[in-house]
Order: structure tokens, then C-alpha cells, then sequence
């Protein structure tokens, strides 16, 4: 269980606010989606909450009777000059189990998303959609408390996002938070519990998934949900 709490989060690049007073607070399980428009501040929210962005003020909590286990997977994977397994391997050796565990749960993890066959191929020489699926199978390889995703399918061709939602769906029935950033809305409506409206670097509406993309409060999220749905979404949800 991890739940976080973002209050009053600024962080800003060169000058430029990127987070302002940020202030929100995640439940400790399910999917949380966090969307808005380029430039919202979603990205970084992420990397706040994982620690690779320290706020200029304000606090980020995660709660829990332990640090939790993370995994972020970017939007970019960032990989290793190694094999598609080692890659996998590499991101287990923090948890003290044997080689032998360690080998057998990397080829379980390749297989899952469909990567049994590139086990043994250089992880830099695969395709965009390939090095996102490994990204993706090494995050669900070492069973995390917490995981981030950035448009994790932004690569993925619809057999593979498929593939992947339901890796995301099942990371989170074993327990996980999920913390996702997507554009795509009618992902958002098949993974995510709750959603987080970002305009500007401030959460301006949060709530659960199909309240706020029906029925959004705030003109930001008025704006951008109507936006990027459908007019059809709306009406077979009326």
C-alpha cells in the first residue's frame, strides 16, 4: 500500500514554473491516471513522486509500513547495453534471491509480454515497441509496490497495448499503485480507479474515472476532456 500525497509542490526549470503548489492526494491502491494537456505537468508529477525531481517546496509523502518497491517505466525505456534478459536480470539483483530465480523470473517476465524469442538480443537493437514491452516486463518482474508509467504504449501497436493494459491491470490486482500518465482517454476509462485533471502545473479536479471525464467541473478539465473524447463516449455514457 502506498498512498502519496503531493501538498503544495512547486518546481520550476530555468525559471519557468513546471509545478505550482501542486497539492493532491492519491489512494494507496488501484490505477491513477493523470492527464491534461501538453505541458500540464504531468511527466515531472512522476518524477516527483519517484524522487528524480526535487521540489523547489513543498513535500511529497508515500505511506506505508516500508519504503515501497518502485518502477518507473518512461515513456523512452531506458536500458542497459545488454541482453533483453539481463535487462530483466539486472533490475532483480536488489532482492536478494538466486541466480537461478533471477533467470527464471526475467524469462517469465519476457514471455509475458511476448519477448521470449528476443531474450537473447541486444535490448538497444530492438524496436521502440519491443524495448517498451521489456521496460514493461522488467517493472512486473521484481512485483513492486508502486509503479509510474509514462504513456507506456505511446510505441505499442494495438496488439501490444492490449498485451500491456492487462500487465498494468494485473500489476495492480497483486497490490501495486499505479500511477499513469496517458493521453489516451479510452485507455484511461479501461485501467484507471481515479483521474487527476493537471492545467498549468495545479490539479484542478480529482475524482473517480467516470465522474470526471462525464460530468468534469473545472473549465480546464471541461476543456480538455471535450477535447480528446468523442462525442459518442458521452453519449453511450449518459
Amino acid at each position: 500500500m502506498a498512498a502519496i500525497t503531493l501538498d503544495k509542490v512547486e518546481v520550476a526549470f530555468n525559471g519557468k514554473t513546471v509545478l505550482d503548489r501542486l497539492t493532491t492526494e492519491l489512494p494507496p491502491t488501484g490505477v491513477t491516471a493523470l492527464i491534461g494537456p501538453n505541458g500540464a505537468g504531468k511527466s515531472v508529477t512522476l518524477r516527483v513522486i519517484d524522487g528524480l525531481v526535487a521540489p523547489n517546496s513543498g513535500s511529497v509523502r508515500i505511506s506505508g509500513q516500508r519504503p515501497p518497491r518502485r518502477a518507473f517505466v518512461f515513456q523512452r525505456p531506458v536500458l542497459v547495453r545488454a541482453s533483453a534478459a539481463a535487462n530483466v536480470e539486472l533490475a532483480l539483483t536488489p532482492l536478494r534471491i538466486t541466480r537461478a530465480e533471477r533467470k527464471a523470473r526475467a524469462r517469465a517476465a519476457l514471455d509475458r509480454l511476448g519477448l521470449s524469442a528476443r531474450a537473447d538480443h541486444p535490448a538497444t537493437l530492438l524496436s521502440g515497441g519491443e524495448q517498451q514491452r521489456l521496460a514493461l516486463a522488467r517493472a512486473w518482474a521484481i512485483e513492486p509496490d508502486l509503479v509510474l508509467l509514462d504513456e507506456p504504449t505511446a510505441n505499442l501497436d494495438p496488439a501490444a497495448t492490449e498485451l500491456a493494459e492487462g500487465l498494468v491491470d494485473e500489476i495492480s490486482r497483486r497490490g501495486a499503485k499505479v500511477v499513469l500518465v496517458s493521453h489516451n482517454l479510452g485507455q484511461v476509462v479501461r485501467l484507471a480507479d481515479d483521474v487527476v485533471v493537471l492545467s498549468r502545473g495545479r490539479a484542478v479536479e480529482h475524482g473517480p474515472t467516470r465522474a470526471v471525464l462525464t460530468s468534469p467541473r473545472s473549465a480546464e478539465a471541461q476543456a480538455y476532456i471535450k477535447g480528446e473524447l468523442p462525442w459518442t463516449f458521452f453519449a453511450a455514457a449518459s
